[in-house]
Protein backbone atom coordinates (compact mmCIF):
# COMPACT_ATOMS: atom_id res chain seq x y z
CA UNK A 1 0.00 0.00 0.00
CA UNK A 2 2.26 2.61 0.86
CA UNK A 3 4.24 2.04 -3.18
CA UNK A 4 0.82 2.38 -4.23
CA UNK A 5 0.50 5.67 -2.46
CA UNK A 6 3.72 6.69 -2.91
CA UNK A 7 3.16 5.89 -7.38
CA UNK A 8 -0.15 8.24 -6.78
CA UNK A 9 1.33 10.76 -5.03
CA UNK A 10 4.35 10.91 -7.95
CA UNK A 11 1.74 10.88 -10.40
CA UNK A 12 0.08 13.77 -9.41
CA UNK A 13 2.97 15.73 -8.81
CA UNK A 14 4.18 14.88 -12.36
CA UNK A 15 0.82 15.82 -13.67
CA UNK A 16 0.59 19.72 -11.68
CA UNK A 17 4.07 20.07 -12.74
CA UNK A 18 2.91 19.35 -16.40
CA UNK A 19 0.18 21.85 -15.98
CA UNK A 20 2.11 24.57 -13.71
CA UNK A 21 4.04 24.79 -17.19
CA UNK A 22 1.59 24.65 -19.91
CA UNK A 23 0.03 27.60 -17.68
CA UNK A 24 3.52 29.38 -17.54
CA UNK A 25 3.75 29.14 -21.28
CA UNK A 26 0.25 30.63 -21.75
CA UNK A 27 1.98 33.52 -19.01
CA UNK A 28 4.76 33.95 -21.21
CA UNK A 29 2.75 34.63 -24.88
CA UNK A 30 0.64 37.15 -22.60
CA UNK A 31 3.44 38.89 -21.61
CA UNK A 32 5.38 38.79 -24.97
CA UNK A 33 1.96 40.24 -26.35
CA UNK A 34 1.71 43.44 -23.72
CA UNK A 35 5.76 44.03 -23.08
CA UNK A 36 8.37 41.99 -24.34
CA UNK A 37 10.82 44.36 -23.06
CA UNK A 38 10.37 43.60 -19.30
CA UNK A 39 11.64 40.23 -20.38
CA UNK A 40 14.64 41.15 -22.10
CA UNK A 41 15.65 42.04 -17.99
CA UNK A 42 17.89 40.15 -16.16
CA UNK A 43 16.11 38.71 -13.33
CA UNK A 44 12.86 39.48 -15.05
CA UNK A 45 11.17 35.77 -15.99
CA UNK A 46 7.42 35.03 -17.50
CA UNK A 47 5.86 35.37 -13.79
CA UNK A 48 7.53 38.44 -12.52
CA UNK A 49 6.66 40.22 -15.64
CA UNK A 50 3.28 38.92 -15.77
CA UNK A 51 3.08 40.24 -11.79
CA UNK A 52 4.72 43.76 -12.90
CA UNK A 53 1.89 44.02 -15.45
CA UNK A 54 -0.74 42.84 -13.64
CA UNK A 55 0.36 45.73 -10.91
CA UNK A 56 0.69 48.29 -13.46
CA UNK A 57 -2.68 47.52 -15.05
CA UNK A 58 -2.44 50.64 -17.14
CA UNK A 59 -1.24 53.66 -18.85
CA UNK A 60 -1.94 57.19 -16.87
CA UNK A 61 -2.14 54.72 -13.18
CA UNK A 62 0.62 56.16 -11.91
CA UNK A 63 1.11 60.24 -12.13
CA UNK A 64 4.92 59.55 -11.98
CA UNK A 65 7.79 57.05 -11.09
CA UNK A 66 8.18 58.19 -7.67
CA UNK A 67 4.18 56.82 -7.41
CA UNK A 68 4.99 53.87 -9.08
CA UNK A 69 8.08 53.47 -6.58
CA UNK A 70 5.49 53.83 -3.67
CA UNK A 71 2.61 51.90 -4.56
CA UNK A 72 5.57 49.35 -5.43
CA UNK A 73 7.11 49.70 -1.81
CA UNK A 74 10.03 50.43 -2.60
CA UNK A 75 10.37 53.89 -1.90
CA UNK A 76 12.41 55.27 0.69
CA UNK A 77 11.11 56.38 4.09
CA UNK A 78 12.85 58.88 6.43
CA UNK A 79 13.61 57.17 9.65
CA UNK A 80 16.31 59.97 10.99
CA UNK A 81 16.55 60.49 14.45
CA UNK A 82 19.14 62.99 15.99
CA UNK A 83 22.28 63.63 14.35
CA UNK A 84 21.71 60.15 12.27
CA UNK A 85 19.92 60.76 9.11
CA UNK A 86 18.89 57.27 7.22
CA UNK A 87 16.43 55.69 5.28
CA UNK A 88 14.35 52.48 6.34
CA UNK A 89 12.35 50.01 3.99
CA UNK A 90 8.53 50.49 2.97
CA UNK A 91 6.35 47.85 4.29
CA UNK A 92 3.53 49.51 2.53
CA UNK A 93 2.36 48.95 -1.21
CA UNK A 94 1.68 45.88 -3.02
CA UNK A 95 3.56 42.85 -1.44
CA UNK A 96 3.38 41.17 -4.77
CA UNK A 97 4.90 43.69 -6.79
CA UNK A 98 7.26 44.67 -3.71
CA UNK A 99 8.45 40.52 -4.35
CA UNK A 100 8.93 40.87 -7.56
CA UNK A 101 11.30 43.23 -7.15
CA UNK A 102 12.88 41.35 -4.42
CA UNK A 103 13.15 38.28 -6.48
CA UNK A 104 14.50 40.74 -9.79
CA UNK A 105 17.35 42.70 -7.13
CA UNK A 106 18.55 38.89 -5.81
CA UNK A 107 19.41 37.69 -9.04
CA UNK A 108 20.87 40.93 -10.26
CA UNK A 109 22.86 41.16 -7.51
CA UNK A 110 23.92 37.55 -7.88
CA UNK A 111 24.58 37.66 -12.04
CA UNK A 112 25.08 41.12 -12.56
CA UNK A 113 28.67 42.50 -12.50
CA UNK A 114 27.18 45.88 -12.90
CA UNK A 115 25.13 45.58 -10.50
CA UNK A 116 27.56 44.02 -7.77
CA UNK A 117 29.76 47.31 -8.72
CA UNK A 118 26.99 49.18 -7.82
CA UNK A 119 26.12 47.22 -4.27
CA UNK A 120 29.92 47.62 -3.67
CA UNK A 121 29.72 51.55 -4.01
CA UNK A 122 26.57 52.03 -2.14
CA UNK A 123 28.61 49.39 1.19
CA UNK A 124 31.56 51.91 0.69
CA UNK A 125 29.55 54.52 0.96
CA UNK A 126 28.43 53.39 4.61
CA UNK A 127 25.26 51.59 3.80
CA UNK A 128 24.34 48.30 5.28
CA UNK A 129 23.56 45.53 2.39
CA UNK A 130 19.92 45.86 2.98
CA UNK A 131 19.91 49.68 2.10
CA UNK A 132 21.96 48.96 -0.97
CA UNK A 133 19.32 46.19 -1.73
CA UNK A 134 16.94 49.04 -1.13
CA UNK A 135 18.58 51.63 -3.02
CA UNK A 136 19.12 49.09 -5.70
CA UNK A 137 14.80 48.19 -5.54
CA UNK A 138 14.27 51.57 -6.53
CA UNK A 139 16.58 51.62 -9.57
CA UNK A 140 14.60 48.31 -10.65
CA UNK A 141 11.26 50.42 -10.12
CA UNK A 142 12.77 53.28 -12.55
CA UNK A 143 13.66 51.07 -15.12
CA UNK A 144 10.44 49.21 -15.19
CA UNK A 145 8.31 52.31 -15.11
CA UNK A 146 10.53 54.08 -17.92
CA UNK A 147 9.91 50.83 -20.05
CA UNK A 148 6.43 49.93 -19.26
CA UNK A 149 5.54 54.06 -20.23
CA UNK A 150 7.52 53.39 -23.59
CA UNK A 151 5.46 50.32 -24.41
CA UNK A 152 2.03 51.88 -23.35
CA UNK A 153 2.95 54.86 -25.25
CA UNK A 154 3.44 52.88 -28.46
CA UNK A 155 0.70 50.58 -28.09
CA UNK A 156 -2.84 51.14 -27.30
CA UNK A 157 -4.51 48.36 -25.02
CA UNK A 158 -4.76 46.64 -21.43
CA UNK A 159 -3.91 43.24 -19.81
CA UNK A 160 -7.01 41.95 -19.11
CA UNK A 161 -6.07 39.03 -20.62
CA UNK A 162 -2.89 38.66 -18.13
CA UNK A 163 -4.98 39.56 -15.04
CA UNK A 164 -7.65 37.03 -15.63
CA UNK A 165 -4.92 34.04 -16.66
CA UNK A 166 -3.02 35.30 -13.48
Amino acid sequence: MTVRAMRSTAQRVQALQAEAKELENEILALVRQQAPELLGLLGVGPITAAQILVSWSHQGRFRSEAAFASFAGVSPIPASSGLTNRHRLNRSGDRQLNRAMHTITLIRMRLDPSTKTYVARKVAEGKTSRDAQRCLKRVVCRQIFKILERADRSRPGNVEELAQAA
